[in-house]
């Protein structure tokens, strides 16, 4: 990796709201030693606090992304019974529709 691709990942990671004190340090000791032109002595330890920041972060977020696929799963089963129970009601209105207008045309005599 470059200096300056060194230089781009620092300042993107810097763009985060970190709040994890070993990783702030990290970030700063990196900005610093960056500025001084002495990122050589530096980068190692640099990428390893980001590899396992940003890694803790990753799979948190891969987690919740399996939650919410999951809870996605069961609402589209809800939605999909719930489609077919409303084709069934439907049906049963219109077949007891029709019973009712056949009773109707032939005068049942009770209207």
């Amino acid at each position: 990796m470059s200096d300056e691709s060194l230089a781009a990942l620092v300042a993107r990671v810097g763009a985060f709201h970190i709040t994890d004190r070993a990783m702030k340090q990290a970030q700063t000791r990196m900005e610093e030693a960056l500025r001084a032109g002495a990122a050589e002595g530096e980068r190692s330890r640099y990428m390893s606090a980001v590899r396992s920041y940003f890694g803790g972060f990753e799979r948190e977020a891969r987690a919740h992304l399996r939650d919410v696929d999951k809870r996605l799963e069961q609402i589209n089963q809800v939605h999909f019974n719930l489609s077919a129970e409303r084709g069934v009601a439907v049906k049963r209105i219109e077949a007891t529709q029709s019973i009712l207008a056949d009773l109707e045309r032939l005068g049942d005599g009770s209207a």
